[in-house]
C-alpha cells in the first residue's frame, strides 16, 4: 500500500483544532517507510526485486525488523508521539500522531504477502492483498479519496493546494502501478522513495498552513 497509508493521515489531521497538522500526520504515515528506506541504504534492513513475488509488486521485503516488526512499529509509535507531545505541548497532537503511525503496520498486514514480523524471528504474517489488484485498487483509492473528503469538509481554506496534493498523490500511485517496475534494489531506489515521501509532506506542509477546523457554531480555528 502506499498513497493508503495517508487516509489515517487526513482523518487525524481532521479531527479539530487540536489535531496535530497535516505534515506531521503524513511524516508520520510514513514514517516507518523513512526508516526503513534509511536502513536500507545503509545495509542494515534489507529488500530485492522478486518478479512475481505478488501480483502487484515484484519486491521481497525479506528483512526489516526494526521498522515493520509490530513491536518495532510500536517503538517508532511512541517515540514520534512523544515528539510530537514536546514539541508542540498536545499531547492529542501527540497520542494521534502516533495511532497513525501504527496504522501503517495494519494497512500492511492487509497488502503485503506475508513478510511482516511480530519482534522479528521466523513466524511472518501478512494477508497478500496485493495478489488481487481488482481489490486493492480500488481499496486503496477508495480509503484516500474517503479520508480526503473527510479532511475537506471539516476544514475551510483555498481549494488549489489541496488538490494539489491529491493530484501528486494520485499521479505518484499510478506510476507506482502502471510504470516500469524495478529491476534491482538499491541505493537509486532507495533515494526515490524518500524523495517522493520528502515531495508528499512538503506539500502536505503547505496545505496544512492553509486550513482552518470549524468549531461549533461555525467559528473557524486554526490546527496546532
Amino acid at each position: 500500500m502506499f498513497i493508503g497509508h495517508f487516509a489515517p493521515a487526513f482523518v487525524a489531521a481532521a479531527l479539530g483544532p487540536r489535531a496535530p497538522k497535516l505534515a506531521t500526520t503524513f511524516l508520520a504515515a510514513q514514517l516507518v517507510d523513512w526508516g526503513f528506506f534509511a536502513f536500507a541504504l545503509g545495509g542494515i534492513e534489507k529488500m530485492r526485486v522478486e518478479p512475481g513475488a505478488t501480483a502487484m509488486v515484484p519486491l521481497d521485503l525479506y528483512y526489516m525488523p526494526y521498522t515493520h516488526s509490530l513491536a518495532g512499529t510500536g517503538i517508532w509509535a511512541i517515540a514520534f508521539a512523544l515528539i510530537v507531545m514536546l514539541w508542540t505541548r498536545n499531547a492529542m497532537g501527540g497520542f494521534l500522531a502516533g495511532l497513525v503511525v501504527m496504522s501503517h503496520w495494519v494497512l500492511d498486514w492487509i497488502t503485503h504477502r506475508p513478510d511482516l514480523t511480530m519482534a522479528g524471528g521466523e513466524a511472518t504474517y501478512g494477508l497478500g492483498l496485493w495478489n488481487y489488484p481488482a481489490i486493492a485498487i480500488p481499496l486503496e483509492l477508495g480509503i484516500t479519496l474517503a479520508a480526503f473528503i473527510f479532511y475537506m469538509r471539516r476544514s475551510r481554506g483555498p481549494i488549489g493546494p489541496p488538490l494539489i496534493l491529491l493530484s501528486v498523490l494520485l499521479v505518484f500511485q499510478a506510476i507506482n502501478w502502471f510504470g516500469p517496475a524495478p529491476t534491482e534494489a538499491g541505493p537509486f531506489l532507495y533515494i526515490q522513495s524518500l524523495v517522493a515521501f520528502g515531495i508528499l509532506t512538503g506539500i502536505a506542509a503547505w496545505v496544512g498552513e492553509n486550513r482552518y477546523f470549524v468549531r461549533r457554531g461555525g467559528l473557524a480555528a486554526p490546527s496546532v
